[in-house]
C-alpha cells in the first residue's frame, strides 16, 4: 500500500518516528478523493454491544472502478477497529458495498489479521463468536445509547476503593468530605488464588468502613473492563484460572459489598473513566477524555451531558499510525499503530534506541522508562526528543480521536508524562493541533495534573459513582 490515500506525511513530523502516518491524515485524503471522485459510495458502520446498544459510524468510499478503490478495504477495517475498541461491540453491520463487509468478515474470522479483536470481543461480551453481517440500510439497527450519571454523588456514608496494579487505595466519605483514607501494597497482577484478591478488597473495604456509622453506597474503580458492574477482562485478574475467575471474580465486587454491608447501591467503573470523572468534578465541566501514559494506555471518558457512556475506551488497542513499519504490539494484538506502542512507557521504550540509548536486557519496562526519565532530569538533551515525538503523536490522535469523541477537555496523566517531559509533549501537541486542526485547537484544552484542580482523587470520585436509592 505505498501508494495508499491513506499514508499521508504530517507537516509536523516525528522527531524520531519519520514513518509516522497519522490515521487523522489519512482519513482527510481518503474523504477528499472520494469527493473529488463525485462523492463515492455511502457507507455506514453499526457495533452492537450488550443491551442491544448500538453505535453508528457515517462516512463515504471509493466508487467502484477507482484506480485506488483497494483504500476502501482498509479504510473500513481500520474504522471498525477503532469502534470496537472505543465504543465495544460483538456484532459489526456493514450497510455499503459488499466486497467491505466480506473484506471485514474475513480479518475478523478466526485465524484472520483481527482475530484477536473477535476473540476479545465476543469474550467481554459474553457470546459465541463475533459476527459481521452486510445489511441494507433500512435494515441497520437504530443508533441506541444509554449513558448514566457518571457519579457525583457525595451524599451520605461512602467508600470509595481503587483497585490498581501495585496498590489498592481506600476512602472513607461522609457527604463529601473524607474522614479516612489509606494505601496498601498488593501484587494482583502475579497472584492466581481468588482468595487472595477477595481477602485484599474485603480488607480494604472494612477498613473504610471502621470510620463510617454506617455504609450507604461503594463505588469502586479498578483497571479492567466492566460489563453491568461485573468483572469480564482485567489484567489484575490475569493469573487466575479461567473456572475460578467466572466462579469467584467475575462478580466480586458484588459479592464482597452485599457480604459486608447487605444491599447497598454499588458502582464499578473502569478507572480510566472513574479518572475522566475526577477530572470533570475537579474541573467543573463536562466532555472530559482522560488519558493516562503508563504501563500502557488507559482512557476514560464523560460525555457533554457529564454521563458515563458505557463504551469501552480501550483505545490502547485502537489503531493512530497506518504507516506498516508502526510501532507492533507483540504482547496482545499483534497489530502496528495502535495507542499501547506511542503513549506509554512502551513508546518510550521504542524510540530511546533511535537517539543510540542501550537497555539491560534483565530491566523491567518500568526500570527502562525510570532510566530514560533519569538521564533526562541529568541534563542528556536528546531525550526531548522522544517527548516530542510522541507530543507529535498524541496532537494527531486527538484529531482522529475527535471524529469518534466529544471532546472539551482533555486530561493527560501517567509517569510518562511527568516532569519536563510532559510539559514537552503537551507543547507539541498543542502545536500540531493549531497547524491541522485550528478548529479543534480552539475547542479543546490539554491539561496535566499540576494545570488542572485536583481537589478529587480517584477513591472519592470512585465513591461518588453509586446513587442512593
Amino acid at each position: 500500500m505505498a501508494d495508499s490515500l491513506l499514508l499521508q506525511v504530517p507537516r509536523i513530523p516525528a522527531p524520531l518516528a519519520p514513518e509516522f502516518r497519522p490515521c487523522a491524515l489519512g482519513h482527510r485524503a481518503f474523504v477528499q478523493a472520494v469527493r473529488e471522485a463525485g462523492g463515492g459510495e455511502r457507507l455506514v458502520l453499526g457495533v452492537e454491544r450488550s443491551g442491544h446498544e448500538v453505535a453508528h459510524f457515517q462516512t463515504v468510499v471509493l466508487p467502484a472502478g477507482h484506480p485506488q478503490v483497494q483504500d476502501n478495504l482498509f479504510y473500513a477495517e481500520r474504522i471498525v477497529k477503532m469502534l470496537l475498541w472505543a465504543k465495544g461491540g460483538f456484532r459489526v453491520f456493514v450497510a455499503g458495498p459488499k466486497d467491505i463487509a466480506d473484506h471485514l468478515a474475513q480479518q475478523y474470522a478466526p485465524g484472520g489479521a483481527r482475530a484477536f479483536d473477535a476473540e476479545f470481543m465476543a469474550k467481554v461480551y459474553e457470546q459465541e463468536r463475533f459476527e459481521v453481517r452486510h445489511v441494507p440500510e433500512s435494515e441497520l439497527p437504530h443508533e441506541n445509547e444509554s449513558p448514566v450519571p457518571a457519579g457525583g454523588y457525595l451524599d451520605g456514608c461512602r467508600i470509595g476503593f481503587d483497585a490498581g496494579g501495585s496498590d489498592r487505595k481506600v476512602a472513607a466519605i461522609i457527604d463529601g468530605k473524607e474522614v479516612f483514607s489509606t494505601e496498601i501494597v498488593w501484587h494482583p497482577k502475579v497472584n492466581s488464588d481468588p482468595k487472595y484478591h477477595i481477602e485484599g478488597i474485603e480488607h480494604s473495604l472494612r477498613l473504610a468502613a471502621e470510620h463510617l456509622p454506617r455504609v450507604d453506597a461503594v463505588g469502586i474503580s479498578s483497571a479492567g473492563i466492566y460489563v453491568n458492574n461485573r468483572t469480564m477482562v482485567a489484567s489484575l485478574f490475569r493469573q487466575v484460572p479461567d473456572d475460578e475467575f467466572e466462579k469467584h471474580i467475575k462478580n466480586v465486587y458484588l459479592d464482597v459489598p452485599k457480604r459486608l454491608f447487605g444491599d447497598v447501591p454499588v458502582s464499578v467503573a473502569n478507572d480510566g473513566d472513574v479518572t475522566a470523572l475526577a477530572g470533570a468534578m475537579s474541573l467543573d465541566d463536562r466532555a472530559v477524555l482522560g488519558i493516562a501514559m503508563g504501563t500502557s494506555e488507559a482512557v476514560g471518558y464523560v460525555n457533554r451531558e457529564g454521563l458515563i457512556t458505557g463504551w469501552l475506551n480501550e483505545l490502547a488497542f485502537a489503531p493512530v499510525d497506518y504507516s506498516p513499519e508502526g510501532g507492533l504490539d507483540v504482547e496482545w494484538s499483534g497489530d502496528r499503530g495502535v495507542g499501547s506502542q506511542y503513549f506509554s512507557q512502551d513508546a518510550v521504550i521504542r524510540l530511546a534506541p533511535r537517539l543510540g540509548i542501550e537497555f539491560d536486557a534483565k530491566a523491567t519496562p518500568g526500570e527502562k522508562l525510570k532510566r530514560v526519565q533519569e538521564m533526562f532530569q541529568a541534563g542528556d538533551r536528546r531525550i526531548a526528543a522522544v517527548y516530542e515525538s510522541i507530543g507529535v503523536f498524541l496532537g494527531y490522535a486527538l484529531i482522529h480521536y475527535a471524529e469518534f469523541y466529544d471532546i472539551k477537555h482533555v486530561l493527560l496523566l501517567g509517569r510518562v508524562t511527568s516532569g519536563e517531559g510532559g510539559t514537552l509533549l503537551v507543547d507539541k501537541a498543542r502545536e500540531v493541533l493549531a497547524l491541522e486542526a485550528p478548529e479543534l485547537a480552539q475547542g479543546i484544552t490539554l491539561h496535566l495534573p499540576d494545570e488542572a484542580s485536583r481537589r478529587v482523587g480517584q477513591s472519592i470520585a470512585a465513591a461518588s459513582l453509586p446513587k442512593r436509592a
